[in-house]
């Protein structure tokens, strides 16, 4: 658990400054908080939940089946943001050689963690 409260103080820390840097730096006709799309706010939401549970699981479950995890996520959502061309991405229909890389790493995962 000390792992824990040392990662929540780092990012918190870096979150004052980070808000102290925006709030006395930023240019004056940068558009609002407000103004930014829902999309682009969740990343705020979501990184540090990201980090907080990668602090908790990687100790259980091992760098290596963090890493390929990871990974994995991140192949399986850019093949799905490719093929339905989200956030104003060109449509790139998915072919084979992507699925079949796909495959590859969440069989790396499988064989990661029955070892």
């Amino acid at each position: 658990m000390g792992h824990l409260w040392a990662t929540l103080s780092i990012f918190g820390v870096g979150a004052v400054l980070t808000g102290l840097l925006v709030l006395f730096f930023s240019p004056r006709n940068a558009p609002s908080f407000t103004q930014q799309p829902g999309w682009q706010l969740l990343g705020g939401v979501l990184g540090p939940v990201y980090v907080v549970v990668l602090t908790l699981a990687t100790p259980v479950i091992g760098i290596g089946m963090t890493m390929i995890a990871i990974l994995s996520g991140q192949v399986a959502k850019s093949v799905l943001i490719d093929h339905y061309g989200w956030f104003g991405t060109p449509h790139k229909k998915v072919g084979g050689e992507r699925l079949l890389a796909l495959l590859f790493i969440v069989a790396a995962l499988v064989l990661i963690a029955w070892s």
